[in-house]
């Protein structure tokens, strides 16, 4: 639990594969994952060799918090994989170090925290209830507050692309205040899943070349997608990729790990896996499969 760096491809820290299946893939309709079913799939995952797994929202979701915990104590010992703890800024109007949820983060004892910040100023206006530059200070202020107790931090700017095109400069706005504040990436969030992978690729490309900040992406797959968009926006400048093992998520799902991987690995040439990994894809594909009681896709990209 104390190492908070990837050790295991050869591409280290310069690119990161962040799997989230047992939070954003748990969210599928059929999908219950026990403490016990987390700590097997996260198991899976490491031995695949991700950089990032995401556990979950402790403080949030009981069972999140005993996944933590039991991980923290000696359970779930990770040998390529960095486990990560997601959640939430702060309210408005109070302080960082104040907020039971911001430190429910803390008390997980993950080494790396992903947050979760509004980046449409609809969403900041309407479901936050605030206004812009409260909504930055929030980001800012719980950044700095966990950076400042020894986390490295990810900020998922949620509705991203939505919200870029209906105000760029509110979005851009999120995206520095994170950053500013110690975000080591800006993960640009599909979150509606309707983009197309042109339209990824521009707005990546430009907040890329306006910002200079490391950039990641996490696609939904409402429009068939998901896949294609994280692909373009790697190769648009981003350097972290999020995924859910055979795309399982909410609604349509998320981007499917192993076709983006299968894509990085073969059409990209990128080496993403511990070497001999990449042939125990299928095998994951499956068992994954078999811990959600889920029947495997027999027509799945690279491992049907």
């Amino acid at each position: 639990m104390s190492r908070t760096e990837p050790a295991g491809t050869p591409l280290g820290d310069t690119f990161h594969v962040y799997d989230t299946t047992l939070r954003d893939g748990a969210q599928r309709e059929g999908i219950s994952y026990s403490v016990a079913d987390k700590i097997a799939v996260a198991r899976q995952l490491d031995a695949l060799g991700v950089g990032f797994i995401e556990g979950g929202w402790p403080g949030a979701m009981p069972k999140d918090t005993e996944f933590f915990a039991r991980a923290a104590a000696g359970e779930l010992n990770l040998r390529h994989a960095v486990l990560v703890a997601f959640g939430a800024t702060r309210k408005a109007g109070v302080v960082a170090a104040d907020d039971p949820q911001v430190r429910a983060l803390l008390d997980s004892q993950a080494p790396i925290v992903t947050l979760v910040a509004k980046s449409d100023r609809r969403h900041i206006e309407r479901a936050l209830r605030t206004d812009v530059a409260e909504n930055c200070a929030m980001v800012a202020d719980t950044v700095t507050f966990l950076r400042g107790e020894g986390r490295r931090v990810f900020v998922d700017a949620e509705h991203f692309f939505d919200g870029y095109k209906y105000d760029p400069d509110t979005a851009l706005r999120v995206l520095d205040a994170a950053v500013t504040a110690g975000a080591d990436v800006a993960v640009l969030c599909d979150t509606n899943g309707g983009m197309l992978p042109l339209g990824i690729a521009e707005i990546v490309s430009t907040v890329a070349e306006r910002t200079g900040f490391r950039l990641g992406i996490h696609c939904q797959d409402d429009t068939g997608c998901a896949v294609a968009n994280s692909l373009a926006a790697v190769q648009s400048g981003a350097t972290h990729v999020q995924c859910t093992a055979n795309g399982y998520g909410e609604r349509a799902g998320n981007a499917d790990l192993f076709a983006v991987l299968g894509n990085l690995v073969m059409k990209l040439d990128m080496p993403v896996l511990p070497d001999g990994a990449f042939v125990e894809m299928t095998r994951t594909s499956h068992a994954l499969a078999e811990i959600a009681n889920i029947a495997p896709d027999t027509h799945q990209a690279y491992v049907g």
